[in-house]
């Protein structure tokens, strides 16, 4: 104990992190501490007053007071000094397990203000366990024929410690025959294997007796250990032994029937039923075999048949001793031995490989097979065939052996295990058979890709998707086996413009799910391509690949943009109209735009509210604004148009613009500005009056452009161009035309490009100039308008000329003039 609290002492850290500010009135911070398990209750873990910059004394006035997480509270608040000290035992081991880290969290509370501070604590380990073995004795059964090198895996030892602490080396007590070798394994324990390294031999000595010691890494270390007794396997290496090779005996004839002859005794150093002896006459004539028995468990030999000395005087008998492992030896009595057929072939497997790799080469050797019978002469020859159609053969090596061979090709994928069946015949008459039959397991390599279901794939994802969105699962299938059929997805760099593809989606390399990373635009990106790779596990790995595309549908998110008329606070659109005007007549073109695709960008337009609502109307899905009947005297001249524009999408979005329009009895009369028709009435005498100056001003204008004109006529000056113009009106230069000025038409597509035009109508008695400002894609705020001017009758004809400018490839063709009065 006093060295675990000098542990605890030295491990002991103390660590605040993290003080966040998360609300006005109640704060969350958390907070950090280390301390080593085991410690003794009241030990001290950390002072929280002064790790949070709080008042010592003012800890009970706030009812500070800590929660721990469960039902055990583990730690204790000194409500005086700020110190947090362990209120129970901790264990580590008994909390956590193998778990890294160890973590234990207790809450900080502060009232008047409310405030919340969580702390987290973590437990160091300390070398409080040794290592354990779950069997104190282990039994190791190892064949006396085991070559050296061999390894066995032995039991690992248990450690509840973790890290440095845990088991990091394995010893055995010394010997002569094992060493012990440690490895590490992939999770990165430690375990031992005993190798042999001198041949065991049971007849010296048939146990061995060791011990085994698992050491951990702490400091002192701790050890346990484990008996391992190794019992020596007994193996058929010891043949038969006769107590002499030749037995001479003398018989007399007529020797009556189980009369006694000799005894032949053989011995075999070998234990069990490898060391039971079995005599038998070998290669015996028929005559012996009727003359004389042989008991083949003593070894006697009596007389069963008629002895005639006279016929035959010496009968040479060869006896066999065969012991339970089919190894055999040979004495001679002078005796005659008949021999008969009447044992079986025998077939014994002394070596198999299997599982065989499947990319194994014709001719490969499977399982070599030993065929034998214990008869002689052609009652002991054997003929050994393999039954059915396999794609093996057998091939003599030498008398009575066989190996078992690849004929073919393997295919694991179309078999994978192989049960050959192995017929053993004599050729004795009758002839004997017997059959073994050989497992051959097939080993998987790595010959096979992964394969997707096609070469590629579409993806539609809805536009203003959720981040991690599941967008969709690919699946490849290899038919290899376990880590040579085990996929892993990834997706090949790309890029969409000059940003990556993997910027957009992600794919789980493990089950093939693809998520979106972001959420998608339609309108900046319509459509992008990527390929998935699918790779195995092998060694080396196989891959394919498979193109995705993903289409982006499109969503109502944009609402319509009215491009004309627009306004903005300090004036409203205005269109002039002609008292003359018929039924049917053009007033104006309402052009909108939206940023939506399909059907969701097919606009229709609707003449919310008017001054006349018989006046006017509008063409549902083109925006013309026409004359509903001819326009009489008695309508008002001021007539204010209220334009609702919709979408086609679900749920559909609209907007509005507001346009006026001025019906005058011809387009000499003065141009009037207003910017309200909220409030007509009460101004019509003001008009009046604006009206008669703006006459007056033209008429002196007009005075002061002949008089010019006809003196830069008598000089003939350069500005011949000025005085046309002076003589049939003012002429302004780009710096006077309103420069707010747009051509549109279509139904609501802009297009990129620039135009500039300057027009000049041959209607009008004045002169009339149109010019159009550069179309640009990028729409106005939708409380934002644009200052326009009253418009001219756009049946007039005009005489335009672009300048400079390729023609727009778009719809937007169709200009909204702008009159000048002079």
């Amino acid at each position: 104990m006093a060295h675990k609290m000098a542990n605890s002492t030295l491990q002991r850290q103390v660590v605040a992190l993290l003080i966040f500010l998360c609300m006005r009135d109640a704060v969350c911070e958390t907070l950090q501490y280390s301390i080593s398990e085991e410690m003794e209750i009241g030990s001290f873990v950390g002072n929280i007053a002064n790790d949070l910059g709080l008042d010592n004394r003012k800890l009970g006035i706030r009812k500070a007071r800590i929660t721990s997480e469960g039902s055990a509270q583990y730690f204790q608040l000194n409500i005086h000094s700020g110190d947090v000290v362990i209120e129970e035992r901790i264990d580590r081991e008994m909390l956590c397990g193998q778990i890294v880290p160890c973590l234990l969290y207790f809450e900080f509370r502060l009232e008047n203000p409310v405030h919340f501070y969580r702390a987290e604590v973590q437990i160091q380990d300390i070398n409080d366990n040794p290592p354990i073995f779950l069997k104190k004795r282990l039994v190791l059964k190892i064949h006396e024929l085991s070559p050296p090198r061999t390894p066995f895996i032995l039991e690992s030892a248990q450690d509840s410690d973790i890290g440095v602490n845990s088991v990091q080396n394995y010893t055995i007590s010394p010997n002569e025959y094992f060493r012990l070798d440690v490895h590490s394994g992939s999770d990165g324990s430690k375990y031992a294997e005993l190798v042999l390294e001198k041949q065991l031999d049971r007849e010296e000595q048939h146990e061995i007796n060791v011990v085994l010691t698992a050491i951990d890494g702490g400091l002192p270390p701790k050890s346990g250990t484990a008996d391992i007794k190794i019992l020596v396997l007994d193996a058929n290496d010891n043949f038969p032994q006769f107590s002499q090779l030749v037995y001479k005996v003398g018989l007399k004839e007529n020797s009556a029937q189980n009369s006694w002859v000799c005894k032949v005794t053989a011995t075999d150093k070998d234990q069990g039923s490898y060391g039971e002896i079995t005599y038998s006459f070998n290669q015996v004539s028929e005559k012996v075999v009727k003359l004389f028995k042989l008991n083949q468990s003593t070894g006697e030999i009596t007389v069963q048949g008629s002895i005639d000395f006279e016929e035959t005087r010496i009968h040479e008998i060869n006896i066999q001793a065969t012991d339970g492992g089919g190894l055999s030896a040979h004495s001679k009595v002078i005796v005659e031995i008949l021999d008969i057929n009447d044992n079986s072939p025998e077939l014994i497997i002394t070596s198999i490989v299997s599982p065989i790799p499947e990319d194994s080469l014709p001719g490969t050797v499977v399982a070599v097979l030993n065929a034998k019978d214990r008869d002689s002469k052609e009652n002991g020859k054997i003929i050994c065939s393999i039954e059915g159609i396999t794609p093996f053969s057998l091939k003599s090596s030498f008398k009575n052996y066989y190996s078992l061979v690849t004929e073919i090709p393997l295919d694991r994928e179309k078999v994978s295990e192989y049960n050959i069946t192995i017929i053993a015949m004599d050729c004795g008459s009758p002839s004997l058979t017997s059959q073994e039959t050989v497992r051959v397991q097939v080993s998987d390599v790595n010959d096979n890709p992964p394969l997707f279901s096609q070469n590629s794939y579409t993806i539609y994802v809805n536009e203003n998707n959720n981040p991690s969105l599941l967008v969709g699962t690919l699946n490849a299938v290899d038919i290899d086996y376990e880590q040579n059929a085990k996929i892993t997805y990834s997706l090949l760099p790309d890029e969409v413009g000059e940003i990556s593809v993997a910027s957009y989606v992600s794919i789980n390399p493990a089950n093939g799910n693809m998520y979106a990373l972001q959420s998608l635009d339609y309108e900046k990106i319509r459509d992008f391509r990527t390929v998935v790779r699918a790779t195995d596990g092998g060694s080396p790995s196989l891959s394919s690949n498979a193109t995705l595309q993903f289409q982006i549908i499109d969503e109502n998110d944009n609402p319509p943009i009215i491009l004309y008329p627009v306004q903005d606070g300090a004036s409203l659109s205005s269109d002039l109209v002609p008292r003359s005007a018929l039924a049917d007549y053009l007033v104006t073109k309402v052009v909108a735009v939206d940023g939506d695709s399909g059907q969701n960008a097919w606009l229709s337009y609707q003449l919310q509210k008017s001054t006349d609502p018989s006046l006017f109307n509008i063409v549902e899905h083109n925006g013309e604004i026409r004359t509903s009947r001819p326009i009489t005297e008695r309508d008002n001249m001021k007539q204010k148009l209220v334009i609702f524009v919709r979408d086609n999408g679900k749920p559909s979005f609209s907007t509005t613009t507001i346009l006026n329009v001025l019906l005058v009895d011809g387009f000499s009369e003065p141009y009037l500005q207003f910017s309200d028709l909220h409030s007509e009435e009460g101004k019509d005498s003001k008009l009046t009056v604006y009206l008669v100056i703006a006459l007056v001003f033209i008429s002196f204008i007009f005075l002061v452009s002949m008089v010019v004109f006809i003196v830069f006529k008598i000089i003939k000056t350069r500005r011949s161009q000025e005085k046309y113009a002076s003589a049939t009106g003012n002429f302004y230069d780009d710096s006077n035309m309103p420069k707010n000025l747009i051509d549109v038409n279509g139904t609501g597509t802009l297009s990129q490009s620039y135009r500039y035009e300057v027009c000049l109508t041959t209607e009008s008695g004045g002169s009339e100039f149109k010019f159009l400002r550069p179309l640009l894609p990028n729409f106005p705020p939708r409380n934002e308008t644009v200052e326009a001017n009253l418009g001219i009758n756009p049946h007039s004809q005009t005489l335009c000329n672009p300048v400079d400018q390729e023609d727009p490839t778009t719809e937007v063709r169709r200009g909204v003039s702008r009159l000048r009065v002079e």
